[in-house]
């Protein structure tokens, strides 16, 4: 699988957003400390931009940036044959048709190492304008594991947005049980409750999530 076949299973712009709220939201409570989630979330990430994010703490990540002009999405897997390290520079085709309205994101310095190189293996755009997602046109190296690209282990989430893909991300993750209807209750963007909270992270109360509800822009009950 390449960033081509995750083209076609991702949402409309809007359900990815909402879908990488819910992610960020459902880390949060069942991991108060910041620095141990895989998701996250900025509604403020810029005046007019708002940031999904995911890392693993391994070297691999994603980078979805949310504009008035569409989505933009950056993938780097650490030990892809595509990474920008092999050949001191993004593998051909990775970012040479990303149209103009996303090149800012392109020389973002948060997405670049402290030499300005694009830390990229997969990348992914859809303006509002588009009926579908695009990626350039890449001749993929062939590997043995049939993920040149990092994008099936990066987007895995993003492709299969069930519940009970996140919950076997989760308790894999986190080594607890995590409770199937709480997912989908926070998949669907239900408005959080002590309940719904406490199903996840007895631990935890939602004064808590106080500061995290409003960086994600979680909506309120």
């Amino acid at each position: 699988m390449t960033v081509h076949d995750i083209a076609r299973q991702l949402p409309e712009i809007a359900v990815l957003r909402d879908h990488c709220r819910s992610l960020a939201m459902l880390e949060a409570i069942l991991s108060p400390e910041w620095e141990d989630r895989y998701h996250s979330f900025a509604s403020d990430w810029s005046e007019t931009e708002e940031m999904a994010s995911m890392s693993n703490g391994s070297g691999d990540e994603y980078s979805i940036v949310f504009s008035p002009a569409g989505a933009y999405v950056r993938g780097f897997a650490h030990e892809s044959a595509m990474s920008p390290y092999v050949e001191d520079g993004p593998w051909p085709g990775v970012l040479d048709e990303v149209p103009e309205v996303f090149r800012s994101c392109v020389e973002e310095p948060a997405f670049s190492d402290e030499d300005g190189m694009p830390v990229v293996t997969a990348c992914l755009w859809r303006t509002v304008r588009d009926d579908a997602w695009r990626a350039g046109t890449i001749e993929f190296p062939e590997v043995s594991t049939g993920d040149p690209d990092g994008a099936d282990y990066l987007f895995q989430l993003l492709a299969d947005r069930s519940a009970e893909a996140f919950q076997r991300f989760a308790e894999d993750y986190y080594e607890v049980p995590v409770d199937l209807a709480a997912i989908r209750h926070v998949h669907a963007l239900g408005p959080l409750t002590p309940e719904v909270v406490a199903a996840l992270n007895p631990d935890l109360t939602l004064d808590d999530l106080a500061r995290d509800i409003e960086q994600i822009g979680y909506p309120r009950g």
